[in-house]
């Protein structure tokens, strides 16, 4: 019997590359959106949204497993709860974290670390995987500081993005699988100062502008000078560079 996967976030950047992968491996999908879509085959859709609690029953009844990917810039701890209050009897939750989310004094990175404490707390069998920045999400944040006409360089600040094809590629095999709990983390292959990813994609956009070093003050630029939000010991890296993805993005 081929059991329904419930998957939230399911439209959005990561969503839209784990979704084939399930359906190509053969499994029914539910996928939870704010706004009614018509079903694709394999594919049904269901109204709701975590954060207000509606409609997340009708989303939950009848799934085997839950794939959560739906967050924001706040109010990622409030859906999980929510969900996972909607959620008793489903064998399996998998949910994407960020990596070193607690060392991180920011709303941000509280919520989703109340978020994973909620789906642990909840009794339900689970797999929690953190991951890096994607880069989807460092593209957006370079250029949107690309186009200033002097570009801040916040100096000391490292990533390690990871291309979310490769998140994607992790996810479907967790939850194709049985719960395992925390696994390891996904970073990218490299490290990078941000003002290097900054000059990357100027160079790449063809564009010229000056960068002016500043330095992130207070508690959150202490931690991300001490590499908190790097994970160095991890032996699980995505294989697309930031390099390759930008190419990508710029061919033609």
């Amino acid at each position: 019997m081929i059991m329904t996967i419930l998957v939230t976030g399911g439209t959005g950047t990561l969503g839209n590359h784990v979704v084939p992968l399930l359906r190509a491996a053969g499994r029914d999908l539910r996928v939870l959106s704010r706004s009614p879509r018509a079903a694709v085959d394999g594919i049904e859709f269901v109204t709701g949204d975590l954060l207000r609690g509606e409609g997340i029953e009708a989303a939950v009844a009848g799934a085997d497993t839950i794939l959560h990917l739906a967050g924001g810039p706040k109010g990622d701890d409030v859906a999980t709860r929510n969900l996972v209050r909607a959620a008793a009897g489903v064998r399996h939750i998998v949910y994407i974290g960020v990596i070193a989310a607690e060392e991180l004094p920011l709303g941000y990175f509280r919520a989703k670390t109340d978020a994973e404490r909620a789906i642990i707390d909840s009794g339900l069998p689970h797999t929690i995987l953190r991951a890096a920045q994607f880069h989807d999400l460092a593209l957006k944040t370079v250029r949107a500081m690309g186009k200033l006409p002097v570009v801040p360089a916040p100096g000391g600040l490292r990533w390690q993005p990871v291309d979310s094809r490769d998140v994607a590629a992790r996810l479907a095999d967790l939850t194709l699988a049985a719960p395992a709990g925390r696994v390891p983390d996904l970073a990218g292959p490299e490290v990078l100062a941000l003002s290097d990813m900054i000059r990357d994609y100027l160079r790449a956009a063809g564009k010229r502008r000056p960068l002016l070093s500043v330095r992130i003050p207070g508690k959150v630029g202490r931690a991300y000078r001490a590499g908190a939000n790097l994970n160095l010991d991890t032996a699980n890296r995505g294989k697309r560079t930031w390099a390759e993805f930008l190419e990508e993005q710029f061919a033609g």
